[in-house]
């Protein structure tokens, strides 16, 4: 028996199969998706077995990966109930969908791990907040499911009450990092810099400044401060991105997507 499958494999299911296999998990995966083609191009990229069938997936692994929208969860729960055992665990990676939800569909008795990665677990630098239903997991399976996350980045077990929020701080969070990237960059082409070399500016900045925040664990407007001397360049560019509502354009886009997320809860 394999140790994980994955129901769906679009772009956050490749993400956290690439990060197992460079983990060395390769033998313990198999992996299915509604697309012949995508089962075929996964297959080609990562030397993966597959499987023909949700339910086929699950008689052959212990922890189920739903990697599939919050709007396929029902049919696919519904088509696997009959295959789910107590010894499964199933870990559910949607937004919105709750613990208890899953359960009603499946059983009480099975154990559930709800979680929200993103996508730089495509190069092992995810960030995943989990939550573990209440049923008694083993020691065993608790430190196989931090293995599991810990494969491709970091891992914090949350309440479950909180998992709403993790939503737009760190699941839809690369999106808005990346258009800040390409705006940046497109500032360096405009000034006279190639479009390679402003891309390559502006993401190293922004991974380096991240990593001061996490590694240094000074406050972040005080990293800031640091870099705007008095009369300067820095500061100068802060008072225009403070007039034109950089701050608060962040703080409302994540607030619109907290909520979509509680209206699909």
């Amino acid at each position: 028996m394999k140790k994980y499958g994955f129901i769906g494999a679009g772009n956050m299911g490749y993400a956290m199969l690439k990060g197992l296999i460079k983990d060395g998990k390769k033998d313990d995966v198999i992996f299915t998706d509604a697309s012949k083609e995508r089962i075929q191009w996964i297959h080609n990229q990562l030397e993966i077995e597959s499987s023909n069938s949700n339910k086929d997936l699950v008689t052959r692994a212990k922890y189920i990966v739903l990697a599939i929208k919050p709007q396929y969860y029902a049919s696919v729960l519904e088509e696997i109930k009959e295959v789910i055992t107590t010894n499964h665990i199933v870990i559910s990676i949607a937004p919105g969908i709750t613990i208890d939800s899953i359960k009603a569909q499946l059983s009480n008795d099975i154990k559930i791990v709800r979680a929200m990665p993103n996508t730089p677990a495509l190069i092992g630098e995810g960030m995943s907040a989990v939550s573990f239903s209440k049923d008694l997991f083993s020691e065993e399976e608790k430190e196989e499911i931090i293995r599991f996350f810990s494969s491709f980045g970091v891992m914090e077990e949350i309440e479950e009450k909180l998992m709403n929020a993790v939503v737009p701080i760190s699941g839809s969070s690369p999106a808005y990092v990346y258009m800040m990237i390409e705006a940046m960059a497109d500032a360096g082409v405009l000034a006279g810099l190639s479009r390679k070399m402003a891309y390559t500016l502006a993401a190293q900045s922004v991974l380096g400044s991240a990593k001061m925040v996490l590694e240094t664990g000074i406050h972040p407007g005080e990293l800031k401060d640091a870099v705007c001397s008095p009369g300067g360049t820095t500061i100068e560019a802060v008072a225009v991105l403070e007039k034109t509502g950089f701050r608060s354009s962040i703080i409302e886009a994540m607030n619109v997507c907290f909520e979509k997320t509680k209206r699909m809860s």
